[in-house]
């Protein structure tokens, strides 16, 4: 279906191929059982990376809820982390803070929830929402850049791990790229885990 779409817009920007499969994904995530399939496969996942501090997203429309999953894998050891994404500035890289199933939260930039007065921790893995992905790992997102900025000033001398997190239906055979583009180290959708696509 994807691939149909992409072959519709006409440039193949990454603009217009956004604004198509966000009402692919919205259908997608409401189909019967997708989400819980999807969360399966997303614990499967964080078990073969075995992070210690998890990275997510507080979900927008239409995205994978991944709250519930990541509540089950914290009530699984007490040592293990989650962490959701707070926005200083506007245009700046994203920061994580502590998070757990009673975090209290406040409304933050593009009136996303985000923690309230958390600590500051650093991720070793991240679940990344992906718009639409490509079979080489690359990932459309919303277009702000922030997991670009992110990524490339990350702290230390190694990057976290990167899972997007999709659904099928919004597979593209090969997306539109910058230089600044990076495939992901995996791709987690509600059929399950896609090889990972770099090493």
């Amino acid at each position: 279906m994807s691939d149909s779409i992409a072959r519709n817009v006409a440039s193949n920007s990454k603009a217009e191929l956004r604004k198509a499969l966000r009402d692919v994904r919205h259908a997608a995530a409401a189909a019967t059982g997708a989400n819980a399939a999807l969360g399966m496969h997303v614990l499967e996942a964080l078990e073969r990376f075995a992070p210690h501090t998890v990275g997510f997203y507080w979900p927008l429309p239409g995205e994978f809820d991944a709250r519930d999953a990541l509540s089950r894998w914290l009530a699984q050891d007490v040592r293990r982390q989650a962490a959701l994404p707070v926005i200083a500035m506007k245009g700046h890289a994203l920061v994580f803070h502590a998070w757990a199933p009673d975090t209290p939260m406040r409304i933050g930039h593009h009136r996303i929830p985000e923690p309230l007065d958390t600590p500051a921790v650093l991720p070793d893995l991240l679940l990344i929402p992906c718009v639409g992905f490509d079979d080489e790992g690359y990932r459309l997102g919303y277009g702000g850049g922030y997991y670009d900025r992110t990524l490339a000033g990350w702290p230390g001398t190694s990057r976290p791990a990167t899972i997007g997190i999709a659904y099928d239906a919004c597979r593209i055979a090969s997306l539109p790229r910058e230089l600044h583009d990076l495939p992901l180290d995996a791709i987690v959708t509600e059929t399950g885990e896609r090889a990972r696509f770099t090493t």
